[in-house]
């Protein structure tokens, strides 16, 4: 692996080695207050930021400090990725200084020039098309409570062509998990994403996709850059809304899986997401650990 661009850049046995080595930095942490050795010790990544966070600045700048490393963030009015200059010369000149580079900017296409005109490892910390950090912290997630990556059912409700999503539906081809997705019409998964993943099963209806399903997930119904929409898009949205009386049609230990940020009221209820079967916010923390695992396997 010499970039993480997308969730299908990596194999199933790859992705089990990343959640293993996640847990035992989530370990060491959690034991011991930080890690015994320092990898990373003068070690430094560029972070290029094209749109606002929290969880993805956070967890990769903590990280790299936790391993012995130094990360530099870069604001959208820092470098304007492919306006000021051209993505082939940022790439060259941030790779000339820094170890590692993760982007979190709106077009795909962006960080895939960024991995191919760089001399380091490049990481998607998200893109309009994957998101692959997160869906690698929401198979660790999984692998903590059920302990398996196998035989599990995952269902998915809401805006069906989306980055989060499509991820989703990559990996549980790659691990041959069972798949369900429930979106209303126009807001179905695309007709390309679908070809990439064609054991997913399609619906209208979200009680039939949640029917046994041992993780349930949902996403932001309006998402940065689509705020113009968001009345349409919440109409059309509401009968999809993770409710309790829906949980209560998964598996009887299922959890409720969400990236943030959550819009109660919307996407889902407040008793869902502060109930006992979220695990919303443990998903969260474990975007620091997986990214970690990621990082580190680039760069030793």
């Amino acid at each position: 692996m010499n970039s993480l661009l997308s969730i299908s850049d990596l194999s199933a046995d790859q992705i089990k080695q990343l959640v293993d080595k996640a847990i035992a930095l989530k370990a060491e942490i959690k034991n011991k207050g930080g890690h015994d050795k320092l990898p990373l010790k003068n070690k430094s990544m560029a972070m290029i930021f094209d749109k606002s966070s929290l969880r993805t600045r956070l967890s990769f700048e903590i990280g790299m400090t936790q391993l012995g490393g130094h990360a530099v963030y870069l604001a959208p009015d820092d470098i304007k990725l492919g306006k000021r200059e051209t993505v082939h010369d940022t790439a060259k000149v941030i790779s000339s200084m820094a170890d590692i580079i993760i982007a979190r900017v709106t077009s795909h296409e962006d960080v895939s020039d960024l991995a191919r005109y760089s001399t380091v490892p490049v990481i998607n910390a998200m893109t309009d098309v994957e998101h692959p950090c997160q869906v690698l912290a929401d198979l660790m997630t999984i692998y903590e409570k059920f302990g398996t990556l196998t035989g599990l059912k995952l269902a998915y409700l809401g805006d069906a062509d989306a980055n989060v999503i499509y991820s989703i539906a990559l990996a549980a081809e790659i691990l041959n998990l069972e798949l369900a997705i429930a979106a209303p019409k126009g807001y179905e998964m695309a007709p390309a994403a679908r070809k990439q993943a064609p054991s997913v099963k399609h619906y209208n209806d979200p009680a039939k996709a949640v029917k046994g399903a041992h993780v349930v997930i949902t996403d932001t119904w309006v998402s940065m850059g689509k705020e113009a929409e968001s009345q349409e898009r919440l109409k059309k949205l509401m009968p999809f809304q993770v409710t309790t009386d829906l949980m209560a049609k998964a598996d009887p230990k299922a959890i409720f899986l969400h990236c943030l940020p959550a819009y109660r009221g919307k996407e889902m209820t407040t008793e869902v997401i502060d109930g006992p079967q979220s695990a919303a916010f443990e998903e969260a923390e474990n975007r620091l650990h997986m990214q970690k695992a990621v990082v580190l396997e680039l760069l030793t």
